[in-house]
This record gives structure tokens, C-alpha cells and sequence, in this order.
């Protein structure tokens, strides 16, 4: 190797492990000084000892010293990238998880405190100021003696869907960031287990679930016949206007789900569904977004007593679906995988 090069590889070593000790001394992460120290050892080897990746080469049966280097080189930088996507992954765990800390505090002096079983109703909204006024206001003020305690929890909306869900009675909390259904049925969840409600209803903000549907949605959990209800569209009226991919897409994840935990459900997404109030903590809950087979599949885990009733699925009364196009099937699948095995 000539002599420029030598010195320049040299001086980049030296220059990665100063700032890997600088970031130690001020930041105290190993893991940097540790990546810093590998890399700093790999630059001088190919500068001073060269043969060290020939002895490298010979083990692997490669014979050109810049093949078993490039090998080396692209190993060290996909564990470097998978580091990173851990790392981002972390903050943003963190990140959700103090707003939704921040949210739920926003609820407090909201909560009421009357003596009476209450049904919370969480309702994750997202950019739903046309129709979630409609929904809250069409809330009754009791199912089978229970004390209806609606909460809306605006999803980093960028319109008046927090403003219009104000009323008398209605829970209102804010996330400042958009952290999907998963993130906001949480928070919700949350607010539930503050005002001690005994029945957890979750329900779109979009009018797609009907209210006069709640007392048939609620009754097994009353009655003590479930755990867990699910409304199926497939047992009940399917009005949502899906067209026949995601249908069918609906009916394969849902048999997947079947097969992993030996249910008999017919509808995996539906978002109209209740809990018991006291069976919440049980629940794992991770997902961000697609949050609809984790819940299920949590609940089959945790010996939940599962029950699917007919309803209806009417279409949305105005905007756009927020699912995304691209990626649902993979996301759907990753959560279903990701559930069962952990």
C-alpha cells in the first residue's frame, strides 16, 4: 500500500476513535465509543497490518484481500443501520409514550367521580370534524344502568375535530402528534381506567358504527357471558362501500388469526367492540396503528371469554379513509406475527 494512503487511513482512525472518546466524555455512550473503537481498529489493520485480513480471507476461502474487506466493511454497516432503526425506534417509543402521558393528564379534571358504573366510550378521532359531532351528540346517557362517559381523543387532527367533540359530559384530550388508532385507543384506554369504568366501548369517529347498536354490543359483558365482544359486519350488514380486495383481504387475515389461536371470529378489523373494564390491564398493548388483531389476539392469550355479534357497518359520512393504501396487508400481517409470538 503506498504511503499517502497509509497516513491517510491512519489519520481517519485516529479521527473516529478522538471522536468516539469525545462523545464518551461528554455523552458517556458506550455504545458510540464502541462502534468508534471497531471502526477506528479496522482503518489501521488495512493502513499497518494488511495480512490480518488475508488470515480473515483464508478462513472464509476468499482470496483477494479487498473482497474479504468489503465483506467486512458492508457487515459492520448493516449492523450500524439495524443499530439506528433501533435507536429511532426507542426515542419514538418514548416520544409517544410521554404524549400520551401529557394527554391522559389533560383528562383529569374532566373525570367525573358520581358513584355510578360507568361505560366509557373511547372514540379515536383523526381529522374527523365533519361527523364526530354527530357522534357524540347521538351518545345515550346510559346503557343497562351504566353511565355513559364518552371519550374523544383527537389523534394529532389538523382540523376543529377536538373543538367540535366538545359537550357536556364529553372527555376531549389532544395528542400533538399523529400516532395512529393503536396509539390513540390507548390514551383512551387510559382515561377509562382513571374514571374506573367497569365497560370499555371503542367506536370510529366517523359514523361508520351505529349508537342504537351499543345495548347489544354491551349486553354479554353485562350478562357476564364475555370478555370480549366484537360486532362482525359479515354476521350483521356490511354498508361501508369496501371494495372486493380489501374484503377479501378482511376474510384472509381474519382466517389467519383463526388458525394462530384457534378462534372462530369472521371479522378481524372491526373497531366496534367491548371490554370488560377490569380486564384491560391484562392486555399487552404495543401497536401504533393496527391495533384491531392485537387486541384480539391479547385477549385470546389472556384467557379472555370472546364473543362476536351481528352488526352494521354503515358507510362514512364524510372524508376518507385514514388507512394507508400502501402497506396495510404488511403492516396487518407484521402485528398479527409480531402478537402471537411474543
Amino acid at each position: 500500500m503506498n504511503l499517502p494512503l497509509t497516513l491517510l487511513l491512519g489519520i481517519v482512525a485516529l479521527g473516529i476513535l478522538l471522536w468516539g472518546f469525545e462523545r464518551y466524555r461528554s455523552r458517556f455512550s458506550k455504545s458510540e465509543l464502541l462502534i468508534a473503537v471497531v471502526a477506528a481498529i479496522a482503518l489501521f489493520a488495512i493502513a499497518f497490518v494488511p495480512t490480518v485480513y488475508d488470515w480473515v480471507g483464508n478462513a472464509l476461502n476468499i482470496r483477494r484481500r479487498y473482497v474479504t474487506i468489503s465483506l467486512l466493511a458492508n457487515i459492520g454497516l448493516i449492523g450500524c443501520v439495524l443499530y439506528l432503526v433501533s435507536l429511532i425506534r426507542n426515542t419514538r417509543t418514548r416520544v409517544n409514550d410521554l404524549t400520551r402521558s401529557l394527554s391522559v393528564d389533560q383528562a383529569d379534571a374532566a373525570i367525573a367521580d358520581g358513584g355510578e358504573d360507568i361505560l366509557s366510550i373511547v372514540i379515536p378521532a383523526y381529522n374527523e370534524e365533519e361527523t364526530i359531532r354527530d357522534v357524540v351528540s347521538s351518545l345515550p346517557e346510559k346503557v343497562w344502568g351504566h353511565l355513559v362517559q364518552p371519550v374523544v381523543v383527537s389523534d394529532g387532527s389538523a382540523d376543529d375535530t377536538a373543538v367540535r367533540a366538545r359537550d357536556d359530559g364529553v372527555v376531549v384530550v389532544e395528542h400533538p402528534l399523529n400516532q395512529g388508532q393503536g396509539g390513540a385507543l390507548r390514551t383512551g384506554f387510559e382515561i377509562a381506567k382513571k374514571q374506573g369504568a367497569s365497560i370499555v366501548v371503542t367506536m370510529d369517529g366517523d359514523g361508520q358504527h351505529p349508537v342504537d347498536e351499543l345495548e347489544a354490543l354491551v349486553s354479554p359483558v353485562v350478562d357476564d357471558e364475555a370478555d370480549y365482544v366484537m360486532g362482525s359486519r359479515h354476521k350483521g350488514t356490511d354498508r361501508s362501500g369496501n371494495h372486493l380486495l380489501r374484503r377479501s383481504g378482511i376474510r384472509a387475515f381474519t382466517a389467519m388469526i383463526n388458525v394462530l389461536t384457534k378462534s372462530s371470529i369472521t371479522d378481524c378489523t372491526n373497531g366496534f367492540r367491548a371490554i370488560r373494564g377490569s380486564d384491560l390491564d391484562k392486555l399487552l398493548l404495543t401497536e401504533e396503528r393496527f391495533s384491531a388483531p392485537e387486541l384480539i389476539i391479547e385477549a385470546r392469550k389472556n384467557g379472555l371469554r370472546l364473543k362476536e355479534i351481528p352488526i352494521t357497518i354503515e358507510k362514512r359520512q364524510a372524508g376518507e379513509t385514514k388507512k394507508p393504501r400502501l402497506g396495510y396487508a404488511v403492516g396487518l400481517t407484521r402485528t398479527i406475527l409480531t402478537t402471537w409470538i411474543r
